[in-house]
């Protein structure tokens, strides 16, 4: 039997230092990595393997990386971390707002990157299917293997990697409350201001896209003080 391969970590980052840092440190930690200083290596390089997880900077010498990592949320089913040495809480809420999974500010000790790497990379699952990647429920399916929501009529809707974590996470709990506090433990990444606003965003956006009232959401409920609950059946396939 083959040994499966280990996670692909690609690394998005202009300084020459800093990335081989990265590389050294996850390659001691047993990942395989890519490394690319400019965003048309990186992009070049996902067409030829898609990586489990996306290490990216927003200091990029040619693209705006926070329009780099919403289209990545859009289009990739890799984790993303930003790294940058922007440090303000407004950057780390922008830059979880869309769609990263993690936001990390320079300078870090590598065995942090590692630590929240092996954090994304572990997804919990229901037991009764582990591996489903398909969820029928009120009208709609949500394909996770393809990032969209399909409506009764085949109209095919996309969500983000991020949006589909807290997305699943809701599908795999259905009609029970799940607090924040379970909701970081879940999820990963720090508990606080930036973290309570980056959820609050994504479930917005996917009362949004479920055509739900903000006034009155039918499925995702906000129960005041205590977290969230997702009503209704849910059917794997």
């Amino acid at each position: 039997m083959t040994a499966p391969q280990a996670p692909l970590v690609a690394v998005l980052d202009d300084e020459p230092e800093i990335r081989r840092m990265l590389v050294d440190a996850l390659e001691e930690a047993g990942f395989r990595t890519s490394a690319y200083a400019r965003a048309t290596e990186f992009e070049a390089g996902l067409k030829r393997s898609q990586p489990d997880v996306c290490l990216v900077d927003l200091g990029l010498p040619d693209r705006d990386g926070l329009a780099l990592v919403h289209r990545l949320a859009l289009e990739s089913g890799a984790a993303i971390i930003i790294i940058s040495g922007r440090a303000q809480v407004q950057d780390r809420v922008t830059g979880l707002e869309l769609g990263a999974d993690d936001y990390i500010i320079k300078p870090f000790d590598p065995a942090e990157v590692v630590a929240r790497i092996r954090a994304r990379l572990r997804r919990p699952r229901s037991e009764a299917a582990p591996a489903a990647q398909v969820a029928v429920f009120a009208g709609w399916k949500a394909a996770f293997d393809r990032y969209v929501l399909i409506d009764a009529h085949g109209a095919e809707t996309p969500f983000s990697h991020a949006e589909g974590e807290v997305l699943r996470l809701f599908l795999e709990s259905p009609n029970r409350l799940i607090s924040r506090a379970q909701m970081q433990e879940s999820l990963g990444g720090a508990a606080g201001e930036s973290f309570d606003r980056a959820m609050d965003v994504r479930i917005s956006r996917l009362r949004t896209k479920l055509c739900e009232d903000p006034k009155n959401p039918r499925l995702i409920k906000t129960i005041y003080g205590a977290g969230y609950i997702f009503l209704g059946e849910v059917r794997w396939a």
